[in-house]
């Protein structure tokens, strides 16, 4: 396993198209292996992330199985005629080995929380839709769910430092909620007539930042490797770790 840091030239158009399409985002994620990234299967899988930390700091994080070479989104979206590397990438497999029950880091998660809802225009044959969920509360909720299957556990707050009686238990913020439209071209086929207004694709990403203890170190390493929720094919689903006061080592 990999885990790769490309920082984005945001003043390119190129680089700003890609920013601006998880379609076209993700192809370029895709063309940096030989072989096309597998979605079948029980094994790791390539994950993918846009952090925009500052105005001039944009940075694409890649986990995958095999080592990415990054040279076109370089010559697309980086700075091709400087001295620095375009990307640096790292080996992911001894981080993750050393992880232990207990372990308390740091972390961020770009996910896109949903939920299915029943609704009276479903088609015939549908017995529910799936929605995104829309508030903060419930999308903290939606992790909140899935922690245990996942092999973590959101720190609690001590009770003096929780500034309100309900809903601020945890350490967990939620933060840059992306509602995304977007159409999704089928290779071989014509370009469909759309209504205004609609796109293929809807999804919510949300970025959560928090911190974590780890309870089940196999289920956690299938968290980092696997991703967690839906629509990783854009940009969801890739949890990267960080160090909480000396703990841990940088992931």
């Amino acid at each position: 396993m990999y885990l790769t840091r490309f920082r984005v030239n945001t003043h390119r158009s190129d680089a700003r198209r890609l920013l601006g399409s998880p379609h076209r985002l993700h192809g370029a994620v895709n063309a940096s292996f030989p072989t096309p990234p597998s979605r079948e299967g029980s094994g790791p899988r390539v994950l993918w992330r846009v952090d925009r930390n500052t105005d001039s700091e944009t940075l694409l994080y890649i986990v995958s199985p095999g080592r990415p070479d990054l040279t076109h989104l370089v010559e697309q979206a980086g700075w091709p005629a400087s001295d620095e590397p375009g990307w640096a990438t790292f080996s992911y497999a001894d981080f993750l080995t050393a992880l232990h029950a207990g372990d308390t880091w740091g972390f961020r998660l770009t996910a896109n929380p949903v939920h299915n809802i029943r609704h009276q225009y479903l088609k015939e044959g549908e017995r529910t839709k799936r929605a995104a969920h829309r508030t903060p509360r419930h999308q903290m909720r939606w992790l909140l769910e899935r922690q245990e299957r996942a092999g973590f556990e959101i720190v609690q707050k001590p009770e003096e430092r929780r500034l309100l009686p309900v809903g601020d238990e945890y350490e967990l913020v939620v933060r840059d909620q992306i509602p995304l439209q977007f159409h999704r071209p089928q290779a071989g086929k014509e370009p469909r007539t759309r209504a205004p207004g609609r796109a293929d694709v809807q999804i919510t990403k949300v970025t959560f930042d928090g911190r974590l203890r780890v309870t089940e170190p196999a289920l956690f390493r299938r968290t980092l490797t696997h991703g967690l929720g839906k629509a990783k094919a854009y940009g969801c689903g890739l949890m990267t770790l960080a160090p909480v006061r000396g703990e841990g080592a940088t992931a």
